[in-house]
């Protein structure tokens, strides 16, 4: 007989529940990727929605002089951002989407709770592609209405507000605590990887015709919340209707056994006298007999929780303070986001194209942050220690930036790299792991359903620092931009100063642990 190859080696060695929890990660990590794909293209289309028009106002000059009439917005700006205060009608679509989505997010959790999360996620990738695709209709249909623009922005930033608890929920219910920091830094990347994806492929048709920027992203998530619909498991428990007709359609009783998480066997003995698999024994309902014919642990919900309240949500510990954390530190996230590209247009002297591709490198630096922080914090078991050391060094990074920036390539891209990590650390280790701690805290008693409640409440507040950091920034450059970095700084600070007290009690329960446990535990 031939030998079995080693890849098919590979695949059966992993169980039916690790292929799951893979295909949970992967599908997750995708769908939340083309959230932040379609986010991406507005930041990139700006600097062609305004453009530099002193070659225009040098044309217009010469061919007047010649005796012809030129209309100077001609080939220029697009309507109705050509006037001076573009800035602030700039400021204004950030701030229309992200205050929206950081008052939908509160009501987000709430009711996704409450709903299949599959189907609710479903219907929000679908709508969030429509009204992506409609803001590129506007160009190809020649619509200059702001308010058109900020309309669809604000639809866009409330269906988009079904993503996250979504997506948070299932993946903290498949994962467990153990290594949750660097799993979830691992999957968090896609944050980074949307907005890099995003960047390319607006980009790749800012110059020529900005309105495939938007559709394509908005056709790509549209077509992942088909997939969503398809593939995505909510919870381990929702496969216990296919796997409980399965076994009931084989009526002849059935010996099989399984081999627990430490290698031993074990059986166990239901009513028809046949023998199920350890899986099919977690994918039971709840009210079916068995009898235990080894010592076996099955945990079991004896009834369905009940959703947390918003305030019963809010008495955790430590969810106010990483909440108004979260606050200041996606503030200068999604600052950077939004303002970015056309920062390096203005600075460097780089058109749409090249300041779009450079402006990727900060959400490369964002990868390598969010993974650092999640296994610093494993390890140390110290979430909010982590983002204060982060963002300590944040602050006069950023401020590195703001000089550096100036002197060439070679320096403008490792600062932006050092940035990334700095910045999005604290901000990817807050909106995954220290939710997902938060929402299934020893208080709840093994309420998970708080876990999309808890995560809506700290990343809307989060969302709220959102909305602000882009519209402040739209006021501040018009007076420069060190006035933007200095806003930055500040919010970094403040944000080290909200987790001050968690610090110190993360510090004070370290020293104060007795030796003998500290022995007992390294035995």
């Amino acid at each position: 007989m031939a030998a079995v190859p080693p890849g098919i080696r590979l695949l059966v060695s992993f169980s039916r529940e690790q292929w799951y929890r893979a295909l949970t990660f992967g599908l997750t990590f995708l769908l939340y990727t083309c959230f932040h794909l379609s986010r991406k293209p507005i930041s990139i289309v700006k600097s062609e929605l305004h453009k530099n028009c002193s070659s225009v106002s040098e044309l217009a000059t010469a061919m007047s002089a010649g005796g012809q009439l030129l209309h100077t917005d001609v080939g220029c700006s697009w309507k109705p951002f050509d006037k001076s205060n573009y800035k602030q009608l700039l400021g204004a679509m950030d701030y229309s989407f992200l205050c929206a989505y950081a008052v939908g997010m509160y009501l987000s959790g709430i009711i996704g709770e409450r709903l299949p999360i599959r189907l609710y996620l479903t219907v929000g990738m679908l709508a969030s592609g429509l009204f992506t695709c409609l803001f590129g209709l506007g160009y190809i249909y020649n619509i200059h209405s702001l308010s058109f623009y900020i309309f669809v922005q604000v639809m866009n930033g409330l269906v988009q507000t079904t993503g996250w608890p979504s997506v948070v929920t299932c993946i903290g219910n498949w994962f467990g605590k153990g290594r949750r920091g660097l799993i979830m830094g691992l999957w968090n990347s896609h944050t980074s990887v949307g907005n890099i994806l995003g960047s390319l492929i607006a980009g790749y048709w800012v110059s020529s015709n900005w309105g495939l920027s938007f559709i394509v992203p908005g056709i790509i998530i549209a077509g992942m919340g088909v997939a969503c619909f398809l593939f995505l498991i909510e919870h381990p428990n929702d496969l216990k209707r296919m796997y409980l007709q399965s076994s009931s359609a084989d009526k002849k009783p059935e010996k099989r056994s399984w081999k627990g998480e430490r290698g031993h066997s074990a059986g166990l003995q239901y009513k028809d006298s046949s023998k199920q698999s350890c899986d099919t024994e977690l994918l039971l309902p709840r009210d079916a007999a068995s009898v235990a014919l080894q010592p076996v642990v099955v945990v079991r919900r004896e009834a369905e929780p009940s959703p947390i309240s918003f305030m019963g949500a809010l008495r955790i510990p430590g969810v106010v303070e990483f909440s108004l954390c979260l606050l200041f530190a996606k503030l200068v996230s999604y600052t950077f986001l939004f303002w970015l590209p056309l920062y390096m247009t203005k600075a460097a002297h780089l058109d749409a194209k090249k300041a779009g591709d450079l402006s990727t490198l900060f959400d490369v630096g964002g990868i390598v942050g969010g993974i650092l922080a999640g296994v610093f914090s494993d390890r140390s078991g110290k979430r909010a220690s982590t983002c204060a050391v982060m963002l300590l060094l944040a602050a006069p990074v950023l401020y590195g930036f703001s000089r550096i920036s100036r002197f060439g390539l070679g320096p403008t891209i490792a600062m932006l790299l050092v940035c990334g990590g700095l910045v999005n650390g604290p901000y990817a280790l807050i909106t995954t792991a220290v939710s997902a701690d938060l929402g299934t805290h020893k208080s709840l008693k093994g309420n998970a359903r708080a876990l999309s409640t808890v995560t809506a409440i700290i990343d809307g507040t989060g969302s709220v620092g959102a909305a602000l950091g882009p519209l402040l920034a739209g006021l501040l450059s018009a007076g420069g931009w060190n006035q933007v970095f200095y806003m930055l700084m500040t919010a970094d600070f403040l944000a080290l100063l909200l987790l001050l007290r968690l610090v110190m009690k993360e510090v004070t329960s370290h020293k104060s642990r007795p030796p003998a446990a500290v022995e007992l535990k390294e035995h």
